[in-house]
């Protein structure tokens, strides 16, 4: 059992004893009094100054980064806020001497760190010839919702997440070693179980303030492992939604003192982490809709490789060590479904198969995965026929 820090240095023994504490001390961020603040966060600002963070995706396709400008107004639509500029050379999305990446505002959510009138901007991003950068997938899904928008297909994502401390270990681990078998952390309570609650508790607050449709949270399999639920969001807003998410929950992280990982395979032999896609048409939703699920499900089956290679940043190979048929997976080699059966690739919830319509869940794609290229193969594959 190894962790992603540890992988060098050989297995971390088990160790059943009760997990201690979490240990901040080796935060850099621990050491900054955030009571400070405070005396800064009341000063008064012009009433016309509206503060926006912009966001967008960088070159890895899995990381968000962000910056912040003033705008004299409020904007009502995205179209209403400038088109930015960043050094895509320092992103991994442009040539050094010819750095500058566009961004162009594409969805506005209310500011939960700021409030008043301050906004998070998430952005797509384009080469200084205005065309898309390799990791924007945005516009393609973009395009495929298009066409398809008198289908208004519905996204329900389940983000899996692990929770490290400064040392890049599972935050609340006993050091040099492992807690007890998995089992007891589910949903779990109380404080040999649960870690960091305090944090979900902060992000699921702050998502329902910024507008992000967040419907859940809970403790996952693993000690640290947590898990949220974004949605149903209509088409491309589904991406929109989770990436703010996802900032959000980094950006509260930082406050904390811990890391946010999602790495689909933190730890060996435990549990990975995926971001669920549940996937529903109005077709689908409507009387007897079960047939339409079992044609978009003979659909998936004939194009199992090629939504693996879009359903996590490296083309397959993170979901290579979770998708292993084990830990509530299903071979990343073998395309499955099955009625509320967690080991296999599409899942039917038992109540859509006892009503005869309703959704399904694409289990396979990753945590890491860019929500926006597993949406755009959803749409392509069940509904477009592509």
């Amino acid at each position: 059992m190894q962790t992603m820090a540890e992988e060098a240095k050989g297995p971390i023994e088990h160790n059943p004893k009760i997990l201690s504490g979490p240990v901040l001390a080796n935060s850099p961020n621990a050491f900054l009094s955030k009571s400070v603040l405070t005396r800064y966060n009341d000063l008064p600002i012009p009433k016309d100054n509206i503060l926006a963070t912009y966001i967008w995706i960088d070159g890895t396709g899995e990381h968000v980064r962000c910056k912040d400008r003033t705008v004299n107004f409020v904007p009502k639509t995205p179209k209403d806020l400038p088109i930015w500029n960043f050094d895509g050379s320092s992103t991994g999305q442009a040539d050094r001497k010819n750095a500058d990446t566009y961004l162009i505002p594409q969805a506005i959510y209310k500011d939960p760190f700021r409030r008043g009138n301050h906004i998070l901007v998430m952005c797509d991003t384009y080469t200084y010839k205005m065309q898309p950068t390799e990791s924007n997938h945005r516009i393609k899904c973009q395009e495929a919702y298009d066409q398809c928008k008198d289908e208004e297909p519905w996204f329900g994502i389940e983000q899996e997440y692990i929770l490290l401390d400064a040392d890049l270990r599972p935050f609340g681990w006993p050091p040099g070693g492992c807690p007890p078998p998995q089992g007891p952390y589910y949903c779990g309570v109380g404080a040999n179980k649960v870690f960091a609650r305090d944090l979900v508790e902060a992000h699921y607050r702050c998502c329902l303030y910024a507008g992000i449709p967040i419907s859940g949270t809970n403790a996952e399999a693993m000690p640290s492992q947590w898990e949220f639920q974004v949605g149903p969001s209509l088409g491309v807003n589904g991406g929109d939604d989770l990436w703010v998410a996802r900032y959000i929950l980094h950006r509260l992280a930082e406050e904390f003192g811990v890391i946010v990982s999602f790495d689909p395979k933190p730890v060996k032999d435990w549990n990975g982490s995926g971001a669920h896609m549940n996937f529903s048409t109005k077709t689908m939703r409507a009387e007897n809709g079960i047939e339409e699920i079992e044609r978009a499900i003979d659909k998936l089956s004939k194009a199992h490789m090629k939504h693996i290679k879009v359903y996590d940043p490296r083309g397959g190979k993170d979901n290579e060590r979770r998708l292993t048929g084990l830990h509530e997976t299903a071979s990343i080699n073998d395309f499955s479904a099955g009625v509320a059966n967690r080991g296999c690739s599409i899942r039917i919830p038992r109540s859509v198969a006892f009503e005869k319509r309703g959704y399904f869940e694409d289990r396979r794609p990753a945590s890491n995965c860019d929500p926006y290229a597993v949406i755009n193969a959803l749409i392509r594959t069940c509904i477009l026929n592509e």
